[in-house]
């Protein structure tokens, strides 16, 4: 927490795995330059903590995803629920953003609603996807949400929820602006060598789904496209957990952790396989042309196919209203389906050029109001809320 005067405003954060942590040192950033005397606490990561913040637990702690997944962790994660509520009771910060992680976030939400403190919650919960009745249990548990999607608002305002399309981060997340010769220099890599950017996830219980499969894939595509080099870029958060998965693949990766050199890699990469989610807008900004994959828990897959309500799982697709990538789910995340696909990015251009025009259709629809961006958008209204309690 920056050691400012006590006058000063206190917003307290909470980011749970690596993309909150990334919106969250952009929104600090933001924040300060509105005014420089603003304090932090809260719960962040690396991202945030350059930003001077003061985790006061390790972020690492929330990132698990999952029905089955989260079940062995749900005594540690109260804990900390505890242990976060009670730093706000302690502390009485003038607002609370929670970022996301709609498990934990809404939860805490949940506990401090009788505080009488600010509270904003920063990423909308995705129940116009899945089990659209849950919005019926969030009244009462913001008094502003802040949403990246542009159907967002009318959703959530729908059902008497106050909301704001502050635009989508990605947009400014630099993906577009990464040096493919800087990537091949950087690791030794042949002007020759086909780029395959591998991205299995941010979270630690995600990561070994989809990196055996990879593994496996790689295998296949050794004999067919022998030229083809693995890049894998994830988060300080899961790097470790990586490397130790990736010791036996028939093909040595370049695992990335750095963001510029993330970004490197799009601008040097011909094709991608990636989960659904942000990551998917990241190489739809940079150009890539991908198929999204994804595997879980049998029982989860199960669960999900019975609750889901959209027809896309990719969010490149769910904004386009049509399949512009594939989507290789469960059974189709196989090593003989992924090479196949794989081989089809790479060698046939108009698969690849394609998807490259729609992805530019779908990235406009992502510019926040007035031009702004994303995360100005998002402290301005902030700073709004805060301006209005003080009136």
């Amino acid at each position: 927490m920056v050691s400012l005067s006590p006058s000063s405003p206190l917003i307290w954060i909470l980011a749970g795995e690596a993309s909150g942590d990334v919106l969250g040192a952009r929104l600090i950033q933001a924040l300060r330059a509105l005014d420089p005397h603003i304090r932090f606490a809260g719960v962040g990561g690396v991202r945030m903590e350059a930003e001077g913040f003061e985790s006061l637990f390790p972020m690492r702690e929330l990132a698990v995803m999952g029905l089955v997944e989260i079940l062995p962790r749900v005594r540690q994660l109260s804990r900390r629920l505890n242990q976060a509520v009670d730093d706000i009771a302690a502390h009485r910060p003038d607002l609370v953003i929670t970022i996301d992680s709609p498990g934990f976030a809404l939860c805490l939400l949940r506990r401090i609603a009788g505080m009488g403190i600010l509270r904003v919650h920063y990423v909308a919960p995705q129940v116009w996807a899945w089990r659209q009745k849950r919005v019926r249990k969030f009244p009462g548990l913001w008094d502003e949400l802040l949403c990246l999607l542009p159907f967002e608002e009318a959703f959530f305002g729908r059902h008497g929820l106050k909301t704001r399309f502050v635009g989508h981060p990605v947009l400014q997340s630099g993906a577009r602006d990464g040096d493919a010769g800087r990537f091949r220099a950087t690791h030794g890599l042949a002007d020759a060598a086909r780029i395959l950017v591998l991205m299995p996830g941010s979270r630690r219980s995600e990561v070994p789904r989809l990196l055996p499969v990879f593994g496996q894939m790689l295998a296949l595509l050794k004999t067919r496209m022998p030229d083809v080099v693995p890049v894998v870029p994830v988060s300080p958060v899961v790097a470790a957990t990586v490397e130790q998965a990736v010791r036996n693949w028939p093909v040595r990766p370049v695992i990335v952790t750095d963001v510029q050199d993330k970004h490197d890699a799009f601008a040097a990469a011909g094709a991608a396989l990636t989960k659904s989610g942000t990551s998917t807008l990241e190489l739809a900004l940079a150009g890539v042309p991908m198929a999204v994959t994804y595997r879980v828990n049998p029982l989860t897959a199960f669960m999900a196919r019975r609750l889901i309500r959209v027809p896309h799982v990719a969010m490149v697709n769910l904004l386009a209203g049509r399949e512009i990538v594939p989507e290789l789910l469960q059974e189709n995340c196989a090593p003989e389906v992924l090479a196949r696909e794989v081989q089809k990015l790479f060698e046939n251009p108009t698969v690849a050029q394609a998807q490259k025009a729609a992805f530019a259709t779908v990235l406009h629809g992502l510019e926040g109001p007035g031009g702004a961006l994303p995360a100005d958008a998002a402290a301005r209204a902030v700073m709004d809320l805060l301006a209005a309690r003080k009136a």
